[in-house]
């Protein structure tokens, strides 16, 4: 009767027991967090990469009550500062910000240091952007369709500029020289703001790079914004349209997104509880505004769909990468 009556007291102290540590913010993750959170950047700090760490980073210090201070990695297109992470204590004080690049250097880089999917645990999608086509006005082209006439008539005698071999820019358009039937001659340059200036001074007729760059030359007649590279209109610019719509390529897509990323193996009590914040920080107006006005759109995801939404990404532009034959410089 006494071990009976023990087994009776002890049951529900263990019951309670278990379901506290199976509750959300039960055990470590409870105080998270409790000290310094370092977010890694691959890139040089001034970037749109970088630009988008510090803003979630200084807002997520004001909530939480802890530094989250970010740490430039930069090299080898973003994988340096990924190894690293994909090699840090799985505690959640060691995070990744990245962004389209993670998807792309999957299928650019032979032999990467890390999995780019089964090293990372993701946390949320942060925010996205569509990249677009534009064009020098001396270009006698005001839409789309006549791009694409005018390169069918001149094969091979229409250049593009983008910010490199291997970036978004070129990799999308490398899809739309596919789904269109045409062939643009691609000018690499070493970033964003190099190939705008070359479009925007006429050393080259059309420029694939993303909307923010584009969006202030384009208001004042500068260059000639063509279309988006979204799905479907983006609310950042409705006046324009994308490329599926505009040119009847319907599929067509190449999304910047960026994604917070935390080491395989991270408590998911921790996973979820930046997931929910970043949710929290998404709903305030002055936080969607601001990422509006560095033409960006907030945009929040499950921990599931991110890493579903990475793999598919990789299958993507792993076929576009692979048929056009490019690779890492």
């Amino acid at each position: 009767m006494i071990k009976l009556r023990r087994v009776a007291i002890l049951a529900p102290l263990l019951c309670a027991a278990f379901a506290w540590a199976q509750t959300p913010g039960a055990g470590p993750a409870a105080n998270y967090p409790a000290r310094t959170v370092r977010v890694l950047v691959g890139f040089a700090a001034g970037g749109g990469i970088d630009a988008m760490a510090r803003f979630y980073s200084q807002k997520f210090t004001e909530s939480l009550g802890q530094s989250f201070v970010v740490d430039n990695r930069a090299g080898a297109t973003g994988n340096i500062g990924a190894a690293f992470v994909a090699k840090a204590p799985p505690d959640g004080y060691t995070l990744l910000m990245t962004s389209t690049v993670h998807a792309l250097n999957a299928s650019m880089f032979a032999n990467l240091p890390f999995d780019p999917v089964n090293d990372f645990a993701p946390i949320s999608t942060v925010a996205t952007t569509p990249d677009c086509i534009a064009v020098h006005p001396s270009l006698p082209v005001k839409s789309l369709p006549e791009l694409i006439a005018l390169a069918k008539a001149k094969p091979d005698g229409i250049n593009y500029a983008s910010a490199g071999t291997g970036t978004l820019m070129h990799v999308g358009m490398e899809l739309f020289d596919s789904m269109a039937g045409i062939k643009l001659g691609h000018v690499p340059y070493n970033g964003a703001g190099p190939s705008t200036i070359a479009v925007l001074g006429g050393q080259v007729p059309v420029l694939s790079t993303g909307l923010g760059s584009v969006l202030p030359h384009a208001k004042v007649g500068k260059l000639r914004l063509l279309a988006v590279t979204s799905a479907k209109r983006t609310p950042l610019a409705p006046e324009f349209p994308s490329v599926a719509e505009a040119a009847g390529l319907p599929g067509y897509e190449a999304l910047t997104w960026v994604v917070l990323l935390a080491p395989a193996g991270t408590p998911p009590a921790v996973i979820n509880k930046l997931n929910a914040e970043i949710e929290r920080l998404q709903r305030v107006r002055e936080v969607r505004e601001q990422l509006a006005n560095q033409a960006w759109d907030a945009y929040r995801d499950t921990p599931g769909a991110v890493a579903d939404f990475i793999k598919s990404e990789i299958v993507k532009w792993n076929k576009v990468i692979r048929a056009a034959g490019i690779k890492a410089e």
